[in-house]
Parts: C-alpha cells; sequence; structure tokens
C-alpha cells in the first residue's frame, strides 16, 4: 500500500510539473489508483457516486454565492469607496498608501473570500495611486501582493470552506477563527510598511493631507456599506438566523442591492460578475470533485492514518512535527494552487494534527497562513502574476524580491499563534 501511495503522489507532482489541470491529475490519479486496488467496475461505480454527490452537494452552493458577492463589489465600485476610505485616514502618514492599501485589503475581504480576486481588485485601483506619489515600483506591487492574503483570512473565506468541507469542521466556528488572526496579520503588514518606509523615506513618499470633513465623507462612503454588508452575512450567521449556505446568499443579496442602490453596477459590470463566478466557480466545483476522488483512494491504502501514527511516534514535540508539516506546505505551495493543495493535502495532515492533540479550528487558521505563504512565493506565487498582469510596468522578479519582508510578518503571525492559540479559538469558544 505505502508503494502505491508514493507511486501515485509522484505521478501527481510530475503530471503538475507538465504543465495538466490539478483537478484532472487528482481525478485520473484516484480513479487509476482505486482501480487496481479494487477492479474498474468498483471504480466507476465509486467515482461516478462521489462526482455527483459533490456537485449534488447543498453545503458546496455556498462557494458560488460567496464568489459572486466578490464580483458584484468589484464591479460596481465598491473596492474603490473603500480604497478611498483607508486613502483619506492614512496617507499622509510614512508609508500611508502602502498602508491605506493593507487596510482596503482587509476590507475588501469582509466581502470576497478569494486571495486572487482581491490583488487583481487592489491592483487597478491602489497601483495608479502609488505611482501618482512616486512609490517604489516593486514595494507597492509587493504591498498588494501580500495584502491581498487578507482577503482568505477575514470572513467570508473561501479557503476556510474548503478547508471546512475537508476536515468536516463547521464553518460558522472556521470564520470566527478567522477575524482576530486576519486583523494581526494586518497590522504586521501594516508595521512592516511603516519600517520600510520609515528607513528609506524614497520608497514611499507620503501622499497629501485630507480635511477632516472629507476623511469623514469618505469613512461613510466606504465604510458603512462594507460594515452592513459584513454584520448581514457574519452576524446573521453567528447568530444563529441562517447556514453557511443562506449567508452566500444574503451577501450576494445585500451586495448586490447595495450596488443598486448607488446605481453604481452597469448592466455590462451584472452581466460580468455572473461570468466571472461561474467560471470560479466551476474550477473550483471541478478541484473539490477530483480532490474527493483521490481521498477515497487515499482511504483505502490508508496512507492519513499509517501517516499520523507514524508521526505521533516519532520523538520530536508536537511543535516541531507542525513545523515540519508548515515548511512540506511552504515548498508545495511554491508550485500548486492554494486551492488545489488544501483539497490534496488536508487529508493526509489534518489526521496527524488531530493525533497531535491540535485543536481542528486553530489547525485550519494555520493551514490558511501557511498557503497565504505559497500565494506569494516563486516560482507559482499567483497573487504576484495577477499583480503583474494589471502592473506591466514592474517585472515579476521586481515584485517577489519586495514581499520577503510580508512573508516574514507571516512567520512572525504563525509564531504567536502557535505560542498563543486563544488569538484564534477565543471568538468560537466564546461563541
Amino acid at each position: 500500500m505505502a508503494l502505491i501511495d508514493i507511486i501515485s503522489i509522484l505521478v501527481i507532482f510530475i503530471l503538475l510539473f507538465a504543465g495538466m489541470p490539478v483537478a484532472y491529475v487528482m481525478l485520473v490519479v484516484g480513479m487509476a489508483g482505486y482501480a487496481y486496488l479494487t477492479t474498474p467496475a468498483a471504480m466507476f461505480s465509486i467515482s461516478v457516486q462521489t462526482m455527483y454527490n459533490t456537485f449534488a452537494s447543498y453545503s458546496l452552493i455556498v462557494i458560488p454565492l460567496f464568489v459572486w458577492m466578490g464580483y458584484i463589489a468589484y464591479h460596481a465600485g465598491l473596492s474603490s469607496r473603500i480604497y478611498d476610505a483607508t486613502y483619506k485616514l492614512m496617507g499622509r502618514s510614512k508609508g500611508g498608501l502602502a498602508i491605506a492599501t493593507i487596510g482596503a485589503c482587509t476590507a475588501f475581504g469582509a466581502i470576497c473570500g478569494s486571495t486572487t480576486a482581491t490583488a487583481a481588485t487592489m491592483s487597478a485601483v491602489a497601483l495608479p495611486e502609488m505611482k501618482k506619489y512616486s512609490y517604489d515600483r516593486s514595494f507597492a506591487t509587493a504591498t498588494v501582493a501580500s495584502g491581498a492574503i487578507l482577503g482568505v483570512m477575514i470572513p467570508p473565506s473561501v479557503i476556510f470552506i474548503l478547508y471546512g468541507i475537508a476536515s468536516g469542521q463547521s464553518i460558522e466556528k472556521l470564520f470566527l477563527a478567522g477575524i482576530f488572526p486576519g486583523l494581526l496579520l494586518m497590522a504586521l503588514f501594516m508595521l512592516v510598511a511603516y519600517v520600510q518606509a520609515s528607513r528609506n523615506p524614497d520608497l514611499a513618499p507620503p501622499g497629501t493631507a485630507a480635511p477632516l470633513g472629507e476623511k469623514l465623507k469618505a469613512v461613510v462612503s466606504g465604510g458603512v456599506e462594507v460594515i452592513i454588508i459584513f454584520i448581514a452575512v457574519i452576524g446573521g450567521l453567528f447568530a444563529g438566523y441562517f447556514t453557511p449556505t443562506e449567508a452566500g446568499a444574503v451577501g450576494a443579496f445585500s451586495t448586490l442591492m447595495v450596488a443598486l442602490l448607488r446605481r453604481r453596477l452597469t448592466w455590462q459590470g451584472f452581466l460580468d460578475s455572473l461570468n466571472d463566478s461561474v467560471r470560479i466557480s466551476a474550477m473550483i466545483m471541478f478541484l473539490v470533485a477530483g480532490a474527493a476522488v483521490y481521498g477515497r483512494f487515499l482511504a483505502i491504502t490508508g496512507l492519513p492514518a499509517g501517516l499520523a501514527s507514524w508521526a505521533v511516534e516519532l520523538p520530536l514535540p508536537p511543535v516541531a512535527i507542525l513545523a515540519i508539516i508548515l515548511v512540506i506546505y511552504l515548498i508545495l505551495g511554491c508550485f500548486i494552487d492554494a486551492l488545489a493543495l488544501i483539497l490534496l493535502t488536508v487529508p493526509i495532515f489534518y489526521p496527524v494534527a488531530i493525533n497531535l492533540g491540535f485543536d481542528p479550528v486553530w489547525f485550519g487558521v494555520i493551514i490558511v497562513l501557511a498557503l497565504g505563504m505559497g500565494v506569494i512565493t516563486p516560482p507559482v506565487g499567483a497573487n504576484v502574476y495577477v499583480v503583474a498582469g494589471v502592473d506591466r510596468e514592474t517585472p515579476v522578479m521586481s515584485i517577489f524580491r519586495g514581499v520577503w519582508p510580508y512573508l516574514f510578518a507571516i512567520f512572525v503571525c504563525i509564531a504567536i499563534l502557535t505560542a498563543f492559540p486563544q488569538v484564534a479559538l477565543f471568538l468560537p469558544n466564546a461563541l
């Protein structure tokens, strides 16, 4: 069995490096492995059943709803008002535009569960302003690429939803657990931007000061809408008024109503939001289905349970084993998309974490942070390529060079959460 597991994993990596789509790779390898260990008839039966159950799953409806919610906000220009509010508040300080960008990423993350969508949106909104004030291009683009990670830390988050589905954990608890760590990471990113601007003022010249009345007007215009949508979705969810799936519907409806009342959503923008949402949601659903079939194959090989038993018996403290898992995520994240990686690895590492005594909700937050490292590290670095696609003047390698201080901030955030797990667990335990 162990040999079959190793061969399957090697085949997956070979096919991924060859450029094959991740969903199809997991599906084909899972089907081939299952057929080898059982029979072709059993393989077809379990594959069809698993695929059907995935696409017919009521709980997975939440994914296209939250994705659509984010794209409505993008096409309605809500992101621009969010950035304007944070810029008016913080633009005058050292590294003010970068700090404002990080704050805007956090606020946009409250209505968008995708890190790449946040990166694309904030690139279009923030980079022209930072270029206007002669910000260093590497520093500016790296700030946007890194700040977009906050889009999956602050609920609602597609990655938290996928972790909850893969591990069987409560999505409500995972959303709650991501709030304080997300705010902590935001503060660390802001500190990194401030320190860099203080040490080298040429990186980030200060912006213009805004009058108090203008600041209040911008906050009311951009901030109130986010608060209303966030409370409607997250507040109602945690108050028990509706389920996570219903919360997705409430969020999409609330964002659509705000866009229509503001008269900022055109008919073409509405159609584009539907088109983008269908495209991204179909990709995610195929990933989930392919990972589910591969997970069935892993289950009959006994790899997850065997790996968990082996890890517990190692003469190492649990924290050291956690560090090894994080290094593996950092390495794999350099080559595999975050959504695919969480579906591929959670069935393997989740039993290890449980056997080591780690809280499953806390472990989910740590994994999401680890995946955040992957989207800004070479050679894949999805966020970096998204930003580079929007800002074609800055070489990709310049953006990668600029993200290292923010990568260090993620390490610090993980260390704080490891030393003080209650940062993540306080809200889930309290509510």
